[in-house]
């Protein structure tokens, strides 16, 4: 058994903008590995500036886990475990190189065409026109879940856009959901929480930075609009410290990002132990490509989760890799005509 790994860098169709900034381009790793005459193939997707792997040895812990290959399955995604972006790759290439089909990883309904999986309308950070047209865009597409963004223009101009939605469209019609990327100030995060609500929100994702569990523990007990951890559960790594996290903050909702959390088998313990709890939870893709999203789609399908997921469309970049994910009147199915680019995907990941 031999495993390799490739850096792939993904171009933006349009820059792209964050609470943490504007992006162009996304870098990304491909890990393959070869046995018996065949390959798996698994994406390390790696967010500069907010993934806990986001080191300057990241590559050479890349090679190490090449080296390795040989070990133990469950022993070298343990000893990885501060590198959750890796993992979730060796999980997938490890899963790749079993399946008969290297992208078929769970065979469900969703892999045979017969049932699609509920997402929301990704609505990015820009200036008033930018996002209106894009809300307009979603809603002629057939979203009936749409996710903002907000934290990065005026308050009061994100309010205004977001009362221009429901002056139109009412809660029954449109499921809206807002993401602050921990824009708010611990100061007024909840007189924030309070105007939002007056707009019928179904959540806001991580209104303050993560690490402030107290803090974030009294805005849950007394929101008036359901709170969605996020960023709060990156770096932590151990099954005793995500109990105590929500033991102590006790969210409404987690927001799982695979590549974030140490793949599948990371969020899978976030999953039981919030559910424990009676706490919800989605899953959401963090701007692979269609390799990882593929990955990501065909997991969360298993779960039987029917609240819309956060997965990523494949369409933001100009040189994504064709598969057959596409979107249509807000749902992610497996049926489109196009395949797999292999010459591509052998080119660039193998």
């Amino acid at each position: 058994m031999k495993a390799h790994y490739k850096k792939y860098i993904l171009d933006f169709k349009r820059p792209s903008g964050t609470s943490r900034g504007v992006l162009t381009q996304k870098e990304t790793w491909f890990i393959s590995i070869r046995a018996n005459g065949r390959y798996g193939i698994g994406e390390c997707g790696l967010l500069k500036g907010l993934s806990v792997d986001d080191r300057p040895h990241y590559e050479d812990k890349l090679r190490w886990a090449c080296e390795h290959i040989h070990w133990d399955e469950k022993d070298l995604l343990a000893e990885l475990k501060e590198f959750p972006s890796i993992q979730f790759g060796l999980e997938q290439a490890f899963l790749s190189l079993r399946s008969v089909n290297p992208f078929l990883l769970f065979e469900s309904n969703f892999t045979k065409r017969e049932s699609p999986i509920p997402i929301n309308g990704l609505i990015w950070m820009g200036d008033e026109g930018f996002m209106h047209e894009q809300i307009a865009q979603k809603l002629e597409q057939g979203f009936r879940c749409i996710k903002m963004k907000i934290g990065a223009i005026d308050f009061d101009r994100e309010l205004a856009l977001i009362a221009s939605i429901r002056k139109k469209y009412s809660t029954s019609q449109i499921e809206l959901r807002v993401d602050a990327n921990g824009a708010f100030g611990l100061d007024d995060a909840m007189d924030k929480l309070h105007i939002l609500a007056q707009y019928g929100l179904h959540s806001i994702e991580q209104p303050i930075k993560q690490g402030h569990w107290d803090e974030m523990k009294r805005l849950c007990e007394a929101t008036p609009l359901p709170i969605a951890l996020d960023e709060e559960l990156i770096g932590v790594f151990d099954v005793t410290e995500k109990e105590e996290l929500l033991q102590t903050i006790r969210p409404q909702y987690l927001i799982l990002k695979p590549s974030l959390v140490g793949g599948f088998g990371g969020s899978q313990e976030w999953i039981d132990r919030a559910e424990a709890l009676g706490i919800g939870w989605w899953v959401t893709s963090a701007l692979e490509s269609n390799i990882g999203l593929n990955a990501i789609a065909q997991w969360t399908y298993t779960l039987q989760n029917r609240m819309p997921q956060g997965l990523g469309t494949g369409s933001l970049y100009t040189n994504n890799i064709d598969s057959p994910l596409k979107v249509e009147n807000g749902q992610l199915s497996y049926g489109n005509n196009k395949g797999w680019d292999i010459d591509l995907i052998e080119r660039i990941c193998i």
